[in-house]
């Protein structure tokens, strides 16, 4: 961004331009445009895309001298005050990926790797923003990576990039935002975490549009005969062809083709040895009338053929002409093939302009069926700039607001919600709505993060259905409402229930919704009720949504005999009730829950009853779910009527994706799902004897209870940090060491052990855990745990050395689950303390 404001991008596999020239149309300053073929190029050039000459770069982009000259031209920008660059667009070229190639080889996989040159050079770059356009299989379709490994493109993005970007990739019908003919694509747009609490690639989609039908688009154009170039308009003409053709599709209606006319003489044919061999049909709509009243199918870079698909006009017999197909990719009215102004070209005399023709036409229309449509990229380019202009808040500033505004006094919050008067952002006042609500705590409600919502609707099913049901079941702000209109929107009707056990929280959001604005093909029914006892009248296509995270205290008669025939009877937690019911009233189930459910005894019941079903996918998002709560969390997404299969598992902190067989991660020779389990993890499990130890852990022995000076009526308070790291012993710590007295050992229950030589001990809650002996004269805390042989046994040096081992921590870490909090040993816990097994 320059120190006007004004925004910066770089395009690489630029073609002639059309695309990026919706951010040249929205002012953006474009520092460098990359592309192989100069006469493209020249294109660009003709449209002064670049301030600067030099912006123009031709080349391969697996040149290194290519690339650093873009990267010299970056530096240029910044001696002209460029802080850094906004926007990256890279559109690689597709042949290797699209369907419509059916000789893809080993070659394309290597084309295919011109996104890792993209990739690198973001890496590079770091822009705020990056955006991929390509086709629908673009995701899926394999690369090779510089460590040449074969992967697919959306994994080598979201590993390469995911750990500075939040990134989301959308296969989207073009027809339906912003362009006017049928392009099926992927966008994949990456932001900045820096604002990952504030914009989210779902900010910056496109907005979806009804499509247009070809009349809509081209039916006012001048009719033209054999050969003719509009006086007005250069790029209006007849491209002319072989004779003979003609009358295979001159008899031809609407939506009919040359195929099926009934005199063979009239089908697309070829002369040999004076006889007719007709063509073979591949295709459907090869020499094809286009109808007027349907949508405009895709344009393809053989636009200037009979035997091309989709390409001859409904009534003339012709294929679409240049400015037609212009407007069809709406490409600017203005936009220059050539280095003459449109008056410029209608004013050349015939010869000149069929001489120009023959030179310019077939690259231009080859450049017009390779390129993004340009209101496609002038609509991020809108959304890009006015997320940037935005007024946000920081946490800071929040508290500020709240404080000076008293808005903890419901009154002050409702009517400032409504009037907004500080015009701050949505997601400031879903966040300021959240802290306010009196009965946070009461409920457990916590704000769900705008890139954490982003993460769960890249894995929530697509419907092809006319209409279906979605069920909110603790609604809150609404924090999920915006995503899903946008996830959804393509849906020709969504019937959104909403269910908060609190009318005022669901009072502040109908004020959030109005300043959002409800989709159009949402109906939105609102539900004050607690979920639990609330009775569903359907059942739901989708339940996504952040349930409370508290626990009942008691269970009344009412959710006793709403959960009479839940699975799990042990638990009063909130969440694992919700799970459970919203498993029985819908077809996917995607919430977001404590990561414990993985592993502690309480959920055990839990844990059987969603080894029966599909668990398609977990989304590990650790400490990054709710701003200033330390728990951990996740998102399950769960399909309660399918059998179990693969379940993907992705780590934010460590930006890792991992497939395996669901049966694997949740095998019940372990107490708790394991979803990093790898060989490494098998490997060590099978040189360990388990479940040989049970816990025990005592939070008695307090401050209040200690002294800091050691004498012979006292014992030494062994904590965790005395316990070395290498499992070799303790180490008495000054000013930080505590002594018990003796008296009171009647007091606590931990002192049985003392002077017990046959249990150990551990850290209660480490990522790296050691074992030693129980020592003389000590009494461990709560930050020890004591590991109670389950029979009679002593380890060895070298069996209690392997619990320091780096082999062991890692195989602990994973069983574990990578969990940061709440790693308490306990009674599902212990049994990964195996114990190694003689040579």
């Amino acid at each position: 961004m320059l120190k006007n404001n004004t925004l910066t991008y770089i395009s690489l596999f630029s073609s002639a331009g059309v695309g990026c020239c919706g951010f040249h149309m929205e002012d953006y300053q474009c520092i460098a445009t990359n592309e192989l073929l100069p006469r493209r190029l020249n294109v660009q050039r003709i449209n002064h895309k670049c301030k600067y000459d030099s912006g123009y770069i031709a080349g391969d982009i697996t040149s290194d001298e290519v690339k650093q000259r873009i990267y010299d031209e970056i530096r240029q920008w910044e001696k002209r005050g460029n802080d850094r660059v906004d926007v990256v667009v890279a559109t690689p070229p597709c042949q290797g990926i699209s369907v419509i190639n059916h000789k893809k080889n080993s070659k394309e996989i290597n084309r295919n790797s011109l996104v890792v040159e993209s990739v690198e050079i973001i890496t590079k770059i770091k822009p705020r923003f990056f955006i991929f356009e390509n086709v629908m299989a673009f995701q899926k379709t394999l690369c090779i990576s510089h460590d040449n490994r074969t992967m697919p493109i959306g994994e080598y993005i979201r590993e390469t990039l995911g750990s500075d970007y939040i990134i989301s990739g959308r296969v989207l019908n073009f027809m339906n935002y912003g362009s006017n003919s049928s392009r099926t694509r992927t966008l994949v747009i990456g932001v900045d975490k820096k604002y990952r609490n504030n914009i989210t690639p779902y900010d910056l989609y496109p907005v979806y549009r009804p499509e247009k039908t070809l009349r809509d688009v081209i039916y006012e154009f001048p009719r033209l005969e054999w050969g003719e170039i509009c006086e007005d308009d250069f790029y209006h003409a007849f491209r002319t062809y072989d004779q003979r053709m003609r009358s295979w599709i001159h008899g031809l209606k609407e939506g009919e083709s040359a195929f099926d006319n009934e005199d063979p003489a009239k089908r697309p044919h070829r002369i040999v040895n004076g006889k007719i061999v007709e063509n073979i049909r591949k295709n459907r709509d090869k020499y094809t009338r286009q109808p007027w009243d349907r949508f405009i199918q895709c344009v393809h870079t053989r636009n200037d053929q009979l035997a091309a698909q989709n390409t001859i006009h409904p009534e003339q017999d012709r294929v679409f002409s240049i400015r037609e197909l212009m407007e069809m990719m709406t490409i600017p009215y203005d936009f220059r093939w050539v280095d003459y102004s449109l008056d410029e070209l209608n004013a050349l005399s015939e010869a000149e302009k069929r001489k120009l023709y023959k030179e310019s036409e077939v690259n231009i229309r080859q450049c017009i069926g390779e390129a993004v449509p340009t209101e496609v990229m002038r609509q991020l380019a809108v959304n890009i700039r006015a997320s940037l202009q935005t007024k946000r808040s920081d946490a800071a500033e929040i508290n500020r607001i709240i404080a000076e505004r008293q808005l903890t006094q419901r009154d002050n919050l409702m009517a400032f919600l409504s009037k907004n008067p500080l015009a701050l952002d949505i997601a400031s006042l879903m966040r300021i709505t959240e802290l306010c609500n009196a009965h946070r705590d009461k409920n457990a409600a916590f704000y769900t993060n705008k890139f954490i919502v982003n993460e769960i609707m890249g894995e929530l099913p697509t419907f092809s259905k006319n209409e279906i049901r979605i069920l909110e079941p603790s609604v809150g702000a609404g924090s999920f409402v915006p995503f899903l209109f946008k996830l959804y929107e393509n849906v020709p009707h969504v019937i959104l229930d909403v269910v908060d056990v609190d009318q005022k929280s669901l009072e502040a959001f109908d004020l959030l919704l109005d300043k959002i604005g409800i989709a159009h093909n949402f109906t939105i029914n609102r539900i004050c009720h607690d979920f639990l006892t609330w009775e569903p009248t359907y059942r739901y296509d989708l339940v996504v949504g952040n349930p409370p995270f508290s626990k009942l205290k008691k269970k009344t008669p009412d959710i006793i005999e709403a959960t009479k025939y839940n699975k799990n009877q042990a638990t009063n937690n909130l969440a694992a009730l919700f799970l459970e019911k919203c498993m029985g009233c819908s077809d996917c189930v995607a919430l977001v829950l404590n990561k414990n459910i993985l592993s502690t005894e309480e959920y055990s019941e839990t844990r059987n009853l969603l080894r029966t079903v599909k668990i398609a996918s977990i989304v590990d998002f650790g400490r990054y779910g709710f701003t200033g709560v330390s728990i951990e969390t996740m998102c399950m997404v769960v399909y309660p009527r399918q059998k179990p299969k693969e379940t993907t598992v992705y780590s934010m902190k460590y930006n890792k994706k991992y497939i395996h067989n669901q049966d694997y991660i949740t095998d019940e020779t372990y107490p708790s799902f394991l979803i990093y389990r790898d060989e490494q993890f098998d490997s060590v499990a099978k040189k360990l004897d388990f479940d040989v130890f049970s816990v025990f852990r005592d939070r008695q022995i307090t401050k209040s209870t200690t002294i800091p000076t050691q004498n012979d009526d006292c014992l030494w308070v062994v904590k965790a940090r005395n316990i070395n790291d290498d499992g070799t012993g303790v180490t008495h710590i000054p000013d930080y060491d505590v002594f018990f007295p003796k008296h009171l050992l009647q007091t606590v229950s931990v002192s049985r052990f003392v002077n017990d030589d046959s249990v150990y001990l551990t850290p209660n809650m480490t990522y790296n855990p050691r074992v030693i002996d129980n020592l003389p004269n000590t009494i461990p805390d709560g930050s020890v745990a004591v590991l109670i042989p389950k029979r009679p046994m002593k380890l060895t040096t070298r069996q209690k050395a392997f619990f320091s081992s780096e082999e062991y921590r890692r195989f602990y870490g994973i069983a574990r689950n990578l969990s940061t909090q709440s790693i308490n040993v306990d009674n599902n816990s212990v049994f990964y303390y195996g114990v190694l097994r003689d040579e």
